[in-house]
């Protein structure tokens, strides 16, 4: 007994995939303009209705993909906003590390050591 291996790439069979779909959408179509013929509409108006149809179709998602991306444009640049409004004190001074009249530590921007110390201690400077 032999089992089967898929030694093909998914991209072959999303290929293949795909081909098949064209294929089976290509005999749809001309499964309708055989049967709008037969109803009596002229070949050329057969032609020229069913690339309507596929204009109307590209029409439609060609609409609906701009008002998505709009929306996530706009999504985009309402995160922005918001992130921004956190950042309100960018050029706020910052607590730093420096040497002032408590020693070497972490002083605010109002010049009080915020980090635990020891005054008495000698190596604490």
């Amino acid at each position: 007994m032999i089992s089967h291996t898929h030694n093909e790439r998914w991209s072959h069979r999303l290929g293949r995939r795909a081909g098949h779909a064209w294929r089976g959408y290509l005999r749809r179509e001309q499964r309708a303009a055989g049967w709008l013929v037969a109803r009596g509409v002229p070949a050329g108006a057969t032609t020229a209705l069913l690339w309507l149809a596929k204009l109307l179709v590209l029409g439609v998602l060609l609409y609906v993909a701009f008002w998505f991306f709009l929306l996530v444009f706009v999504l985009l640049v309402a995160r922005g906003f918001a992130h921004n409004e956190q950042d309100e004190d960018l050029w706020a001074q910052q607590d730093e590390l420096r040497h002032g009249t408590a020693g070497y530590g972490l002083y605010s921007s109002g010049g009080q050591r915020i980090d635990p110390h020891d005054p008495n201690n000698p190596y604490d400077e």
